[in-house]
This record gives structure tokens, sequence and C-alpha cells, in this order.
């Protein structure tokens, strides 16, 4: 019997997992030591989103790379810029992430709410969350969202070792955003073009590159302001 869901419960328990471990073993390891993950992590990242976004922006055409997508990303990520100062979306995560730190009685941690929002961009954003939530809830396949799974478990478990228990708590946005697309394919079935989807992997792609800079250099991108550039994305598939 498929189980719809079941894809997001799986890549649930893997963050908790993977950044309960972190969380226990970077109590063990000297300032010196966090730093330094913390900047290799910042590298990885970085490396992890510049890998997603030419894998969809080069294409080769009579022996030659030719790069596309390069309008559509521009206007998603200025706009989506533009509306998410707006709304001013960073701060509403960076209350949630405070209030958090609040309930879980972490409130001498100074580092639980970057480390929450940090993981949170880094795991919630991409195109397997969307395409794998889609397959979960069409056809119950689960398939994709346990292989993001196994990735995200690795990612939170490093940045837990240097960022500490906020986090473990990325797994609650995952949760709600998987489970919510999962739902949504269940009722509406395969909506999404392949384009809109490929246009969602390159700009998930930049914006998981912007994370892993921000780990590494004092100066902050707002990355959770340019989340609407996603949806920029996905209807410009629709409609372009």
């Amino acid at each position: 019997m498929e189980i719809r869901g079941l894809g997001t419960l799986v890549n649930v328990l893997c963050i908790l997992l993977g950044g309960l471990v972190g969380y226990l073993a970077g109590n063990r390891l000297r300032e010196p030591v966090r730093e330094t993950l913390m900047a290799l992590m910042g590298v990885g990242v970085m490396v992890l989103g510049l890998a997603g976004a030419l894998a969809e922006m080069l294409t080769l055409q009579d022996g030659k790379l030719v790069s596309g997508g390069t309008i559509m990303l521009i206007v998603s990520l200025g706009a989506g810029g533009v509306i998410g100062e707006a709304l001013r979306l960073e701060d509403q995560v960076l209350r949630f992430g405070t209030w958090l730190k609040v309930k879980s009685r972490s409130s001498g941690d100074n580092t639980f709410v970057e480390g929450f929002v940090t993981a949170s961009c880094t795991v919630c954003i991409g195109a397997m969350a969307v395409i794998g939530s889609i397959q979960d809830g069409i056809w119950g396949d689960w398939s994709v969202l346990a292989a993001k799974g196994v990735i995200d478990a690795i990612l939170v478990c490093v940045m837990a070792a240097a960022q500490g228990k906020g986090c473990i708590f990325s797994a609650i946005p995952v949760g709600l955003l998987q489970g919510c697309l999962t739902a949504l394919a269940y009722l509406a079935g395969d909506f999404l073009p392949q384009r809109s989807l490929a246009h969602l992997s390159l700009v998930g792609s930049v914006l998981i590159f912007c994370v892993g800079l921000n780990l590494i250099r004092e100066n902050q991108i707002r990355v959770a302001n340019a989340l609407p550039a996603v949806l920029i994305a996905i209807l410009w598939g629709f409609f372009a």
C-alpha cells in the first residue's frame, strides 16, 4: 500500500538524526576547529549550489557549451528580492527562530537563530524538495526525498557541529513545506511543467550558493528575502 507523505517523514527523521549527532560531536570541538568547520561547510555549500546552477544553465550544442536562463534568473532574483524585502520575510524567519529559541529553553545559545536560519535555507530550497514531494504525492514514490534526507543529514550534521542545535530545528520548515507540497500534488496531480522545474532548480541552486557565501563572510545576503524568486521562476515556466 502506497503511503503519501512517507518521504517527508523520512527526510525529517534524517535531519533530526544528523543534527543530533553533529550537535553532540560539536560540543567536544574547540572553537578554532568549529570555525574552520563552518568555513569549509560554506565552501561546500557554495560548490553544491554552483554545480546545480551550472547543470541547468549549460547545454552542449554542436560540440560547444551554451548557457541559457540568464534573463529568467536575473528577473526572478531581482523581482523576488524586492517582494521579499517588502514582505520582510527574513524578519519573519528570524522571529520564528527566536520563538523556537525561547520554547526550546536555549536562551543562552547565541548561535541558535543563526544556525536555524542557515540550515533551514539550505535544506528547504532546491528542486529535490519540490520534485520529491510531487512524486510522493502523485505516485507515492518517496525515493527522491529519501536521497535528499541522506544529503540533508550530512549537511545538518556538519552545520550543527559548527553552529549548534538551532540547525536541528530546520526539520520543522522542511516538514511543513514538503508536507504541504505533497498534499497539493496529491490533490492537483502533476501540475508543474518540466520547464518550471528546471527554472526552480536554477534559481534554488543560486540561493543555496548565497547561503554558503554567508557562512564565510561577514556581510550577509538576506537569502530568506529572496525566496519569492523561486515562485517567480516557477511562474516563468508557465507563461514565458
